[in-house]
């Protein structure tokens, strides 16, 4: 028969049909304002503050949709936006730094569709609303921290292995040695050759020195870690506020994309994201009188800094520990009521905090708190991006024992400015500091109105496209019909099962395929017309029809799909998105197109003889 489907066919088209109906049904459910209350430190919520945090929210007499408690967290769902914002206030105040409190859009999905993994598709900040920041990650800065520590490393190894030498410095991108004798070059070059293998060795014309440089390959290696070690700690910042479907991805060699759905509260989220934050614990120079240092006689091995009250306090240059060492960080009060932050070190900071507490018993602290931070001036009509540092004492205690592992920080303004360093430390320190080159806030209403603006394009598109197939092609434009609709249904199942995020430029990928659909059809049909006008019968003109046409379809949407597929290779953001439903969209239409219409007028016109057909 020339004009029939094998059974089999039959059944595998419409099940496809039937499963694509099926995944997409979530996108009809919408989502629930909500508000989340999950712990800070990862552990789980116990049940009585579960059933705690219900009874507060419902005290208020704000109508609550739905209260769920599952794998430790609590989402309460409301039935506005104001309610939503009232209990995450009223949570905030009452819970404090115990958990973290955030909004979101709960899907509303009922649990028999989310128990067979159709659960709606993500939207993108153009469609939800939400922040968006391009950070660039500080190269320069990368490469001298690791020529500090390069510097410091070495002084330890030089001294562990009782090499003599009369200063170790950092000069125009060297790191110049000078050593007491020339004899003790074999020495040094033995502990350059089994622990700094990354620095080139450069002998000048003084026969007691040596310049050291960092390679292009370390240099290189360095930078690369430094992107990849930012994006993790933004990554964990992010995490601690909350955030539901953030996108955080590199784009080019030293830039990052953050894209942050959903947030209200953009001020804090750049506060957190922009900012270096770290802590260096140093011992205090009790030999040298800090106010000479402050008349410009500061000695070699430390240096100035100034406490909260802009009193001078000298300082060792060798640091303990730093913030790169805290593996957690909690805030809360000490045993005098003060804000205090409580930090636990790593094995290796451990170490080196305990051998130091063992031998300086009795000696001062300091606390040496570093913030970097990207400010945007409005300055004669034009935004000025500047960048400051700024370094601070914030603690000096005597040390009464020794200890290593666990210990407190005091010295801060309040509770709120406790909080945001243990979250800085808790997420882990940059590699190094980011400066927001670009900043984007897409409010809720806007988000709505691309939605709304985007639907309205697809529809009028579709509503067109339709009218024209019917009143041109007749039954025929009927089947192409109700192929699009089952076109634009499985589109919409891929998305949601892949979990893709929907952007406007995905919207107009799927509008784009509306057309592409149909001309599909489009070519088909006039094959057949002239096919008919050629004298070939109904049926061998419809068979004629599809056989023909294939190769010619197949070869539009073949260059297509590869352009889409470049896009998506080199595009970034929302070309990636138009890219990804522009090439399920092909995929799909010339499923639909081709066979979905096929099997359709195989049913109406196959094995019947016919005078005559309605195209």
């Amino acid at each position: 028969m020339q004009n029939s489907f094998p059974l089999w066919k039959n059944i595998l088209v419409i099940a496809i049909f039937v499963l694509g109906a099926l995944y997409s049904l979530p996108i009809l459910y919408g989502d629930d304002p909500s508000v989340q209350i999950s712990s800070q430190n990862g552990s789980k919520i116990e049940p009585g503050k579960a059933s705690q945090i219900e009874s507060e929210i419902k005290a208020t007499g704000v109508a609550v949709k739905a209260f769920e408690f599952n794998d430790g967290r609590v989402l309460a769902r409301f039935n506005n936006t104001d309610d939503q914002l009232k209990i995450t206030d009223l949570l905030k105040d009452k819970l404090g730094d115990e958990l973290t409190v955030a909004m979101n859009l709960a899907p509303a999905t009922p649990s028999w569709l989310s128990s067979i993994g159709a659960d709606p598709m993500y939207l993108g900040l153009d469609l939800r609303g939400g922040v968006h920041f391009l950070l660039e990650v500080d190269m320069d800065a990368a490469i001298k921290q690791a020529e500090e520590r390069y510097t410091e490393d070495l002084r330890i190894a030089l001294r562990e292995a009782k090499i003599r030498y009369q200063s170790v410095t950092k000069d125009g991108g060297y790191i110049k040695l000078a050593l007491k004798s020339p004899e003790d070059k074999t020495a040094v070059f033995e502990q350059l050759n089994k622990n700094f293998r990354g620095l080139k060795v450069t002998e000048p014309a003084e026969q007691d020195q040596l310049w050291l440089k960092m390679s292009e390959a370390d240099e290189r290696e360095i930078k690369k870690n430094a992107v990849a070690q930012n994006m993790t700690t933004l990554r964990n910042r992010v995490n601690e506020l909350g955030v539901a479907e953030p996108v955080i991805q590199q784009q080019g060699e030293a830039r990052i994309v953050v894209q942050l759905p959903g947030v209200q509260d953009t001020t804090h989220a750049k506060e957190i994201l922009g900012t270096t934050a770290t802590l260096e614990y140093r011992l205090v120079d009790e030999e040298h009188d800090a106010q000479q240092a402050v008349q410009g006689h500061v000695p070699v091995n430390s240096k100035l800094y100034y406490d909260k009250n802009k009193m001078p306090v000298l300082l060792e240059k060798r640091v303990i520990v730093t913030g790169n060492q805290i593996v957690d960080a909690s805030s809360g009060m000490d045993q005098d009521g003060r804000p205090a932050v409580f930090i636990t070190l790593n094995g290796a900071g451990a170490g080196k905090m305990g051998k130091l507490t063992q031998t300086s018993v009795g000696k001062r602290m300091a606390v040496v708190f570093i913030e970097n931070k990207t400010e945007t001036k409005l300055v004669d009509s034009q935004k000025i991006r500047t960048k400051s540092t700024s370094e601070k004492v914030i603690s000096i205690a005597t040390i009464q024992g020794v200890f290593s592992k666990r210990f407190q920080t005091t010295g801060l303004d309040s509770p709120q400015e406790a909080r945001n360093l243990a979250l800085l430390l808790r997420a882990g320190a940059l590699a190094a500091p980011v400066d927001i080159v670009e900043e984007r806030t897409v409010g809720p209403s806007l988000g709505q109105d691309n939605i709304n603006k985007g639907m309205m394009s697809f529809v009028v598109g579709f509503a067109l496209v339709v009218l024209f197939m019917l009143v041109y092609y007749k039954m025929f434009g009927l089947i192409a019909n109700i192929a699009l609709v089952f076109n634009v249904v499985i589109i919409l199942a891929i998305l949601s099962l892949l979990q893709a995020t929907l952007t406007l430029p995905g919207i107009a990928g799927i509008v784009l395929t509306v057309g592409m659909s149909v001309d599909a059809n489009v070519l088909i049909f006039e094959r057949i017309r002239e096919e008919l006008r050629n004298g070939t019968s109904p049926q061998a003109a419809i068979f004629l029809g599809y056989e023909k046409a294939f190769a010619t379809i197949f070869d539009s949407n073949l260059t297509t799909l590869l352009i889409a597929v470049i896009l998506f290779a080199f595009g970034t953001g929302p070309v990636k998105g138009f890219a990804v439903t522009l090439s399920i969209g092909i995929l799909s239409s010339m499923f639909t197109a081709i066979t979905g219409t096929r099997m359709i007028v195989n049913w109406l016109y196959g094995n019947k003889r016919l005078e005559k057909i309605s195209i």
